[in-house]
């Protein structure tokens, strides 16, 4: 559904959204006299939402990478630009992480009750971890020309990363399209740039990293950047008085078990954006921090504690998002 709100100087704030990757989308925009309609920029948005969704989702069989993902050891596949475009990204990040980070954990993500093919939330047996494990590594993928290669059975998952990617590239065609005052967001991964229509910057709340309701931690002023939440707090079962998150370890094939709630990044880049904050999250409080630092990410932590909690923001994520507190 599309809203429109008129303004004085002959501007109007336009808004519209839907179902999207299991989730919602939603944009909003200031429409500039000599724009496109708004059923028009609306429907190049649902056109690349679409377009990922056939090449990207791990919920269709149909789609690019299912497909691929079909397929058995030894065999390859061409694929779209964007796929193979993502699969680089993801081994950027897979390297830069010492392997926590993976785009192959779908067999894990499966086998402890998180993912598409996910039978129960269960602690695994341990040889049932060695034999998926065996299915995990971005070592195993490889780029042919324009073709997508594996040397083992492996899947692979952008879960982590296709969502911030989708918002760049709508905020691509938006840029395009000559709006450049806008707010792209697709689920929970967005972009913003230029102003609201009152001449003052989109404020993004950023919530505490709860289950049971909302609360705004903290209000940033977001201006050509894209911003990205990963949290683990709301997908993870309770066995034995011990909390089981769907943020996964690669390289242990477990679920992480630090007490980071939450990060949010902020980068100029989403789809960036979007795969840093699962990285972080990964990582931890502590090795995620000094990742942060070390490359100057911005970054916005949020640990949780016996009484409530805590929160710490890199050098990088206090000069670029203007914080304030609320």
């Amino acid at each position: 559904m599309g809203t429109l709100s008129a303004c004085g100087n002959g501007e109007s704030m336009e808004s519209f959204g839907g179902p999207t990757m299991g989730s919602t989308w939603s944009i909003k925009y200031v429409r500039h006299a000599g724009l496109p309609a708004p059923a028009e920029v609306q429907a190049q948005v649902e056109k690349i939402l679409a377009e990922v969704d056939r090449q990207m989702s791990t919920y269709r069989i149909d789609s690019d990478i299912e497909r691929f993902n079909a397929l058995p050891a030894n065999h390859c596949l061409v694929m779209p630009a964007p796929i193979l475009e993502l699969v680089r990204v993801g081994e950027q990040l897979s390297v830069q992480s010492e392997g926590s980070f993976d785009l192959t954990v779908e067999p894990l993500l499966n086998l402890w009750g998180f993912g598409p093919q996910a039978r129960e939330e269960k602690i695994p047996t341990a040889q049932a971890l060695a034999d998926a494990r065996r299915r995990v590594g971005h070592e195993h993928l490889r780029i042919d020309g324009d073709r997508l290669c594996k040397d083992a059975a492996v899947e692979v998952d952008f879960n982590s990363i296709a969502a911030g990617y989708t918002v760049d590239t709508i905020a691509a065609k938006l840029e395009a399209m000559g709006i450049h005052d806008y707010l792209a967001e697709a689920t929970g991964e967005l972009k913003a740039a230029g102003r609201k229509p009152d001449g003052t910057p989109w404020r993004i709340a950023l919530e505490e990293p709860r289950d049971d309701q909302q609360v705004t931690e903290r209000i940033i002023a977001v201006d050509g950047y894209g911003l990205s939440t990963s949290g683990d707090y709301r997908h993870y079962f309770v066995q034995g008085g011990q909390r089981f998150s769907h943020t996964l370890d690669a390289r242990t094939g477990t679920p992480v078990s630090h007490n980071l709630a939450s990060v949010t990044v902020i980068h100029p880049s989403a789809l960036m954006a979007d795969g840093l904050s699962t990285l972080l999250l990964i990582l931890g409080p502590e090795r995620g921090w000094d990742y942060a630092e070390k490359h100057g990410i911005g970054a916005f932590f949020v640990m949780r504690t016996d009484t409530g909690f805590v929160t710490r923001s890199s050098q990088a994520f206090a000069r670029l998002s203007g914080e304030k507190t609320e």
